[in-house]
């Protein structure tokens, strides 16, 4: 794969990509905490089916820019891959491809400029209709602990202790078994600064401070908290320690026809690391279909 960038919606936003420039594009999205490199197992295949597989670094993570405006709420993600659709030549043929904040912007994506997106895949975060019930019940809450933890000035201090040891933490409760040390050095490059561990924390700190959501895109946010109109492909791991699997039991009647939801067993969070020829594989069977 190869590294390029593109600025879209006034930030410089850099990407690995491979395949043919000329194929459909598959727009690949990582989430917390994490890197484009998080689809090393998956982008070779999508190139290898004739795909233009794009992974870009969400923005505030190196070396995509910091926006100026501090602006990181889910409509702000959304915004960034339809723009990244129309910048890179994207057609109606395109796929969006999304991992925990990740597959929050496929929704996103998919809800705002539905005509741009034949197929959408997500991993590990259902829609917000489908878990906002289950997200408060008590053993959610107490798995999600580090949301509430980041709302404090003190989270920017904890999390770059250590190169980052936090971080690391919660790659092995969230994905237990899981070795996570060849991911952490792309982290570490990612959010190896103050201002760039203060973009990843400021994702979560929008979600309750409306002061943080910019006007303009209210129309995004609420793509973003809705349900994609296309096909969408749901996985989640079975032993998932961050987003438990039940929140996944609404996705089969929620999404639209031609849907398909699938628990992948012996996989926690990071299911297409942990588990990626089958991961993959039912990734690449429902984008080519």
């Amino acid at each position: 794969m190869t590294t390029r960038s593109v600025t879209v919606n006034g930030l410089e936003i850099a990407y690995l990509a491979s395949g043919p420039p000329d194929g459909p594009l598959a727009l690949c999205l990582h989430g917390f905490p994490d890197t484009a490199h998080t689809w090393r197992h998956l982008a070779p295949l999508l190139a290898a089916s004739g795909f233009r597989a794009v992974a870009p670094f969400l923005r505030g993570y190196a070396p995509s820019a910091v926006p100026a405006d501090g602006s990181y709420q889910t409509g702000a993600l959304a915004a960034d891959a339809v723009a990244l659709h129309q910048a890179l030549g994207g057609g109606p043929d395109a796929v969006v491809i999304g991992h925990d904040w990740g597959a929050l912007a496929a929704y996103g994506a998919a809800g705002l400029d539905p005509g741009s997106w034949r197929r959408v895949v997500a991993l590990a975060v259902p829609p917000l209709p489908v878990s906002a019930a289950g997200f408060l019940a008590f053993e959610q809450l107490r798995r999600s602990f580090y949301v509430f933890f980041f709302q404090s000035p003190l989270a920017d201090a904890v999390v770059a202790m250590d190169e980052l040891a936090f971080v690391e933490r919660l790659w092995r409760q969230w994905s237990p078994g899981y070795d996570p040390a060849p991911d952490m050095v792309e982290v570490r490059r990612a959010l190896g600064t103050p201002e760039r561990i203060a973009a990843a924390l400021g994702y979560y700190r929008a979600l309750f401070d409306p002061e943080r959501h910019r006007p303009e895109l209210a129309r995004a946010q609420q793509a973003a908290d809705g349900i994609p109109p296309q096909p969408t492909l749901y996985l989640h791991g079975a032993t998932d320690g961050c987003m438990g699997v039940e929140l996944a039991a609404g996705a089969p009647g929620a999404l639209a026809p031609g849907s398909a939801v699938k628990v992948v067993e012996g996989a926690g969070h990071f299911l297409h690391l942990e588990r990626p020829d089958e991961v993959n594989a039912a990734i690449l069977d429902f984008v080519s279909g």
